[in-house]
């Protein structure tokens, strides 16, 4: 039998809806199947499994979400300009892929891992160079000696945090979905100006 491959892009996109939507044990390969408008078996028969699926959809939800990580930071910009840059692009990405933060960290914090190689994707940010400026500025005084571990987590509350809890905040604010995204991108130049000033002191 010869793979279709329009009926295994439906597939695909229909598990990447469902995934993302209710996460690897909340949905069956039925579902999958039902949402693409095909059989269950088909979902077999080009993925062999939902766990190779999920395998799938997530490394390229990763891959995503790595990449504009590793483009910024492989740029030959100085690190203030690239943590500018960086953090529009966080912001602009999360606007395209609201559902993205959750379904990782959701699937990340599971007890097997969801069976990825995670440490990969610090590599392909690690080979870009970055530590190695960082740790380079903050011995010449420009860069504020804080743990590297740190910083991921400065970025990822003040840029994700945000977008996570947008029905909660928009509840709590009264806020339309249009006023919560029009202050939303006030709160980005207030985060991307905090982060700078507190990482790069000498900067000012």
């Amino acid at each position: 039998m010869k793979k279709d491959t329009t009926t295994e892009e439906k597939i695909r996109e229909a598990a990447r809806q469902v995934f993302r939507s209710k996460g690897f044990y909340g949905c069956t390969s039925r579902e999958i199947a039902n949402a693409a408008g095909e059989n269950v078996a088909l979902v077999n028969y080009y993925f062999r499994s939902k766990s190779q699926l999920f395998k799938i959809i997530f490394e390229a939800a990763m891959d995503d979400f790595v990449l504009s990580m590793v483009e910024v930071f492989g740029s030959k910009k100085s690190l203030v300009e690239k943590m500018r840059i960086f953090i529009d692009l966080e912001y602009a990405f999360l606007a395209k892929h609201p559902e993205l933060p959750s379904f990782i960290l959701n699937e990340m914090n599971r007890e097997d891992g969801c069976n990825i190689d995670h440490q990969k994707y610090f590599l392909k940010v690690a080979e870009t160079g970055l530590f190695e400026e960082c740790f380079k500025a903050q011995e010449e005084g420009y860069m504020r000696s804080i743990s590297l571990n740190s910083i991921p987590l400065l970025i990822m509350s003040n840029c994700h945090y945000p977008v996570m809890a947008k029905t909660m905040l928009m509840q709590l604010h009264g806020m339309t979905s249009k006023e919560y995204d029009d202050n939303l991108n006030i709160h980005k130049k207030l985060v991307s100006d905090m982060l700078i000033n507190f990482l790069f002191p000498q900067s000012n």
